[in-house]
């Protein structure tokens, strides 16, 4: 897919803040309003744009630990890592999972309000998963950065 600096610059825009008006967005970026309306609309159809959210202060609900996970499973089983996927996305804890190479198979990243919920996140989804070797978890301190951009190389 093809995308101009025109697009560029509106996904460069939107990123930072996508509650700008199109009246606003097409004086920053110096298209006509209807122009930069035309091509946010392409832009969310192609896909590009999958969608617009709000970014919370989680610390306005209260504390929060944010804890890394690595987790290893017994064995390489396509249905079972399946299942293993499938309980992680009900899982509202966990706001992150990658399946990695290495020694472990899956890292996340996993928010609760205190160690005891973390304790019950693990009875319940770890500890209750057939496939599960072990896991290591590492408790953020300090989120020192956090970021959602993509980077949208010139």
């Amino acid at each position: 897919m093809f995308l101009d600096r025109l697009d560029k610059a509106i996904l460069r825009q939107l990123q930072s803040d996508a509650s700008i008006s199109n009246l606003k967005l097409s004086e920053i970026i110096g298209l006509s309003a209807p122009a930069c309306f035309k091509r946010v609309k392409r832009l969310e159809t192609q896909g590009v744009i999958s969608k617009r959210v709000a970014l919370i202060d989680q610390s306005k609900f209260g504390t929060c630990v944010h804890m890394i996970v690595e987790v290893m499973m017994h064995q390489d089983n396509l249905l079972l890592n399946q299942q293993f996927i499938k309980s992680v996305k009900r899982s509202p804890q966990v706001h992150e999972c990658y399946k990695v190479t290495g020694e472990v198979d899956f890292v996340l990243v996993v928010v609760v309000p205190d160690m005891p919920s973390y304790d019950t996140f693990c009875e319940d989804i770890l500890y209750g998963h057939s496939n599960m070797k072990q896991f290591r978890t590492l408790i953020s301190i300090n989120r020192v950065k956090y970021d959602t951009q993509v980077h949208i190389p010139d």
